[in-house]
């Protein structure tokens, strides 16, 4: 149990339906569609969508999703893949030809397909109740009436804003500059666009003027794109990838997604006596931070298009992992892994939610970097991710750019199976930090008997790009411990991720959890 004497949170505790998300008017619209007889996956659509007009930095349709979901009658987990594909004409050879070593990060060659808006089509169809009408109400009203920025999006909006080029600056900022905390955002262009697809389906967004303005706009900037691309989207359905700690379960989205990240950085964890360690110690930070960096380098080197990924048994295998576990000194920092050719960069969104049935639904949507790619369409303007600056342009690589490929995601829903059986849907957002979230999550509530908000609140470290982050939860004594093995220790500006989980305790009540460092909440009923 928490302090009361602190500032804090405590979990939200509900019996007939949990939604966790990074803004409350989303949540809150989730948990209305609950009321009405949606299911969990309808809830979580409602919301996800409503969160591109909330968060727009974050997350829209321009861009993709990735879903885990629990079948209620069987317990059985299932995957979908919403994440898109390069346009059929891409080629890294032509890139390089023109001088680029990466994916240039806010060009056109960095838009893939969104795929989200098909995935969330086929999702609503197969495993929802009330139909794309209903879930998609609540963000073409907000689209339409507008939203006060939140606190921490207008703390991003400012932070990314100078991404946004063309259309992209008439549709996301005020007057030409970024909104104020509590300015109405509106996004009218957006809402007809939602309108159609509530009426006439997916094909409504991948055909016709919607996808042939995308296509014209990426074009104009030197872009391969065709309506044929869009045409010829489709999600994937999929199953998890999962591995052990503890007792406890990871379920993870396979690749393209890096959630085998995580898992074979739990693998290496399990081989050192985390639990003996002070949480908030130079030793676990360290240790975590050398598991990570080994971790991260497999991942750089195996992880792509599903269809191009031949190493993830190995990725996945104990030995694996031992082998790695041995090389770390716990008394000397090792050197950074290789680092990919995708930038830096903090932001997604994730939603979970529970039903009465139990169904349990664990969906992160994002479109890449802070305003994706910064390109909006002319006439709706929808923003468009960037996801093709995942994809390498070294020759031969697993993950180099080709046409109707999928880049390496960062992004990562994940689920947690305790001895018990008892389901636990969560996510950790921020971009290359959500394989090390979601270790660090699992063990501060495996090793260390954290609470669920705790383990939630708990202050982060990471090891990124040659520098250890430590948030302001650590000591300057242990900052120093941690420089003197060989880190270059630093603060962080934005704070590390944010996360949401619901955990179905096995006496049926339902235990929400929502990230402080972000503006949302849990929300039952």
């Amino acid at each position: 149990m928490r302090d009361f004497h602190r500032p804090g949170r405590s979990e939200v505790l509900a019996t007939n339906g949990v939604c966790a998300t990074s803004h409350p008017l989303a949540a809150q619209a989730a948990v209305e569609i609950l009321k009405q007889g949606g299911n969990a996956m309808d809830a979580a659509i409602a919301g996800a969508v409503l969160l591109g007009i909330c968060e727009p930095q974050m997350t829209g349709i321009g861009g993709d999703c990735f879903v885990l979901y629990s079948d209620p009658k069987t317990g059985a987990v299932k995957a979908l893949n919403g994440s898109g594909r390069s346009p059929a004409a891409a080629s890294a050879e032509a890139l390089r030809a023109a001088g680029e070593t990466v994916v240039p990060v806010h060009s056109a060659h960095a838009v893939t397909v969104p795929g989200a808006i098909d995935a969330f089509c086929h999702l609503s169809g197969t495993v929802g109740k009330l139909g794309l009408d209903s879930l998609l109400a609540p963000a073409i009203r907000y689209a339409d009436e507008g939203v006060p920025v939140a606190p921490r999006v207008a703390f991003d909006w400012a932070s990314a804003a100078e991404t946004l080029q063309g259309a992209a600056r008439d549709t996301y900022l005020i007057g030409g500059r970024v909104p104020r905390v509590g300015e109405v955002f509106r996004a009218p262009g957006q809402a007809e666009v939602l309108r159609r697809i509530a009426r006439d389906g997916r094909d409504a967004f991948y055909t016709g003027e919607v996808a042939e303005d995308i296509c014209a706009t990426l074009n104009a900037l030197g872009g391969v794109h065709t309506p044929e691309d869009f045409a010829a989207t489709r999600c994937a359905e999929t199953d998890p990838v999962s591995g052990t700690y503890k007792g406890a379960e990871l379920l993870e989205h396979p690749p393209n997604g890096q959630g085998a990240t995580a898992i074979l950085m739990l693998n290496i964890l399990s081989h050192f006596d985390i639990a003996g360690m002070d949480p908030l110690g130079a030793r676990r930070a360290h240790l975590e931070a050398e598991a990570a960096k080994l971790a991260y380098d497999a991942r750089n080197r195996f992880i792509a298009d599903a269809d191009h990924t031949t190493r993830l048994d190995h990725m996945l295998a104990p030995a694996t992992a031992a082998r790695l576990a041995a090389l770390i000194d716990m008394d000397r920092a090792m050197a950074d892994p290789a680092p990919l050719s995708e930038a830096v960069h903090k932001d997604t969104i994730y939603i979970t939610v529970v039903d009465r049935d139990r169904m349990a639904v664990s969906l992160i949507y994002s479109i890449f970097h802070g305003f994706g790619s910064g390109i909006a369409s002319e006439k709706f303007g929808i923003l468009l991710q960037n996801r093709g600056a995942g994809f390498s342009l070294q020759q031969g690589h697993p993950n180099e750019l080709a046409g109707n490929k999928r880049p390496m995601h960062t992004i990562i829903p994940a689920m947690l199976r305790d001895g018990d059986g008892g389901l636990m849907p969560f996510g950790v957002m921020g971009g290359a930090y959500q394989p090390n979230g979601h270790a660090r999550f699992v063990s501060n509530l495996h090793d260390f008997g954290m609470g669920l908000q705790a383990a939630v609140d708990a202050p982060r470290a990471f090891s990124d790009a040659g520098t250890m982050k430590l948030e302001r939860g650590y000591s300057n004594a242990v900052r120093q411990q941690l420089a003197d093995l060989g880190h270059k220790v630093a603060i962080p500006d934005t704070p590390l991720g944010g996360a949401q989980a619901i955990r179905i305790r096995p006496d049926g009540v339902l235990e929400g959890a929502s990230d402080p460092r972000k503006d949302g909440c849990a929300l039952g009923y």
